[in-house]
């Protein structure tokens, strides 16, 4: 089975080096930071770059989502954060309108002084301005990442996510994410056959496998459950080999992204991709 798999690559030097390191990981799918993900504000995007970057990921024919700045909580009762929140991810689209990527990875938010239903509600109110402020640009899918379950985060169980989308007027706009990493750390055991197939099943029951559109490929450093979020090299953690091997073959997931964040840089990103592709039943 042909896949899309690839790394999260940097954009460091100019946005077309991110191509140049699509072929240093042999990526044919990757996912980058438009801009610097601790920073609220970037400068503008630079034309001469932007026309280099698409023609670049046009020619080679590479696949590419965004990722959103970590700073964003569109949870946060904090004014001044969720201003910024909500500014931020309206710019992002904007950038991404321009550059041709079609999907924007976010984590959902939190808030650790409001109770689930109300952080999942004030979540979905501000996704609804979102999309309805960016009308223009419906191009552009807003994509739900599940989370570890860290802290007050939103997005560790399926159920969650599902609340979300129901919430958002124009679900059209919204996908969804999977960490491996995260959903092991918050409880689903995928490393089995059995605990596999029963996860997919609950989230084709819940929010619908039509939804899916990008899962990062994560070993995870913590045990099932733990709730922490840390991401380990391809078979180097307690999710294993396995796993992959079954996510990576599954034709159901034919037409999902498959994204590495696992530790280094390129050449371990290239090592991770490479066992990966090993893992392919011919």
């Amino acid at each position: 089975m042909d896949v899309m798999l690839g790394a999260h690559v940097s954009i460091a030097g100019g946005l077309n080096n991110a191509c140049l390191n699509a072929k240093a990981t042999s990526s044919n799918a990757i996912q980058i930071f438009t801009k610097n993900q601790l920073q609220w504000h970037a400068k503008e995007l630079d034309q001469n770059e932007v026309e280099k970057f698409k023609n670049c990921i046009a020619e080679k024919k590479i696949k590419t989502v965004s990722h959103l700045s970590y700073l964003v909580n569109l949870g946060s009762t904090d004014e001044l954060v969720l201003k910024n929140s909500i500014d931020c991810f309206i710019d992002e689209i904007k950038r991404c309108h321009r550059l041709n990527i079609n999907l924007i990875v976010f984590h959902p938010g939190s808030n650790k002084f409001l109770p689930e239903r109300k952080t999942i509600k004030r979540i979905s109110d501000n996704l609804n301005y979102i999309i309805s402020s960016t009308s223009s640009f419906s191009e552009i899918m807003l994509v739900i990442e599940t989370t570890s379950g860290q802290g007050s985060q939103i997005g560790s169980k399926i159920e969650q996510i599902a609340k979300i989308i129901n919430l958002v007027e124009y679900k059209n706009r919204i996908g969804v994410c999977i960490d491996t990493c995260h959903i092991f750390a918050a409880g689903y055991d995928i490393i089995q056959k059995e605990g596999y197939d029963k996860f997919l099943s609950l989230f084709n029951n819940v929010i619908g496998l039509n939804r899916l559109k990008v899962i990062h490929l994560n070993d995870s450093l913590k045990p099932l459950g733990s709730n922490v979020d840390r991401h380990a090299s391809i078979g180097r953690g307690y999710i294993g080999l396995d796993a992959f091997r079954l996510i990576i073959n599954d034709k159901r997931l034919k037409d999902v992204l498959f994204i590495v964040e696992t530790p280094g840089g390129n050449s371990e990103h290239k090592s991770d991709i490479e066992l990966l592709r090993s893992l392919l039943v011919k």
